[in-house]
């Protein structure tokens, strides 16, 4: 499914050319860069590195993380040819991390929550050896530590079948091409429609059940949810009435339907960024309407079969707020059309994004116009 999808880009974009290695072998503990200099490295391959990148990505005290190639023969390999099975590598990244902030131990027990430690022919819909999981280790302490772990999976009784994930010393590590680094946040909406179809989420939700969320990263921010006495109190009546009970607030009477001021827009209880002003559109409809989500993964997507209809309502991850629904008649290219309630947001403009402590966004208002 994800080569079919591939095919078409690779075509497309411009691969490294010869003599080019993308080639690293830095050994746990040392320096990234200037100003790295206290980050290291855990290596991991669970399939997909999009959805393992992604997963790993939102965890706090994760710097960044590196999407490639690992434990093969074949130096400075493509992407076709790992995907084709033949060069013995698998899909699989490295993740930088801050040990002051989360540890290795944390690394790895993060990782078993996001994988099918049980399939050794592959993960969810990709099969073959190239997509089957593994710790690669780059030192004896991280080789005990993985060990340890998941022996104490394997006692814990949470799957019927034996975790066969392997556990291997590190090598070499072949950064993948650019256009698969930060898959999900360039081409969001292929992503979600790939990670929908894999099965992992289900996978996921069935076996973990709330542990998977128990197991998501602390908040960079410390988004967090009040309780109901709380949110009570700080919340308008019609904050309260659309987040907490699902309510819709009247169109053309709410706050920011109109609103045209650069700027991100983030959930009313919790703080998390939802939605752009650079992807807001005037829709006609009275309520604010975006394209698409600022951050993918912290809208959510559910059935809604209320009122004799079937719609998709969008809630936030983390504070579960109801925002409002999405709609297929917005502008192409997706042509979505993500109808909010104003009450379920907070807006934030671009000239105070850097005093919110929302500095990451403030480069993609630089010279844009609206």
């Amino acid at each position: 499914m994800k080569i079919l999808l591939m095919l078409l880009i690779v075509m497309l974009s411009v691969m490294t050319g010869p003599g080019q290695s993308r080639a690293t072998q830095r050994e746990e503990g040392k320096s990234m860069a200037e100003g790295e200099a206290a980050t290291r490295i855990a290596t991991f391959a669970g399939g997909c590195f999009w959805c393992t990148e992604a997963d790993f990505e939102k965890v706090d005290g994760v710097a960044k993380v590196v999407s490639g190639y690992t434990g093969g023969h074949k130096e400075n390999p493509s992407y076709m040819e790992v995907s084709s099975g033949k060069t013995g590598h698998l899909e699989a990244v490295q993740v930088h991390y801050d040990p002051s902030k989360i540890t290795y131990q944390e690394l790895v027990d993060f990782f078993w929550r996001h994988i099918n430690p049980t399939d050794s022919g592959g993960q969810f819909v990709d099969r073959g050896a190239q997509y089957r999981s593994a710790i690669f280790y780059h030192d004896e302490g991280q080789k005990r530590l993985a060990e340890e772990s998941k022996e104490a999976l394997s006692k814990s009784g949470r799957f019927d079948k034996p975790i066969v994930t392997e556990i291997l010393p590190f090598n070499t590590f072949y950064e993948a091409e650019e256009y698969h680094q930060d898959y999900y946040k360039r081409h969001w909406l292929k992503y979600k429609y790939y990670r929908n179809g894999s099965g992992r989420d289900l996978f996921l939700k069935r076996v973990w059940g709330k542990e998977v969320k128990s197991a998501m990263p602390k908040e960079k921010r410390g988004y967090t949810k009040p309780d109901d006495a709380a949110l009570r109190k700080i919340l308008s009546r019609w904050q309260y009435e659309v987040t907490q009970k699902d309510g819709t607030e009247p169109a053309f009477q709410n706050e920011y339907w109109d609103n045209k001021r650069e700027g991100i827009y983030v959930d009313i209880v919790s703080g998390e960024p939802l939605f752009s002003s650079l992807d807001k559109f005037r829709s006609g409809t009275g309520w604010p309407s975006f394209t698409k989500p600022l951050e993918p993964d912290n809208v959510v997507e559910r059935e809604d079969k209320s009122f004799f209809m079937r719609r998709t309502e969008v809630r936030s991850r983390l504070a579960d707020s109801h925002l409002g629904h999405i709609f297929p008649d917005g502008p192409p290219p997706a042509g979505l059309r993500y109808c909010i309630n104003s009450a379920a947001l907070r807006f934030i403009s671009k000239e105070d994004l850097e005093k919110e402590g929302y500095g990451e966004y403030v480069k993609a208002f630089e010279g844009k116009q609206q």
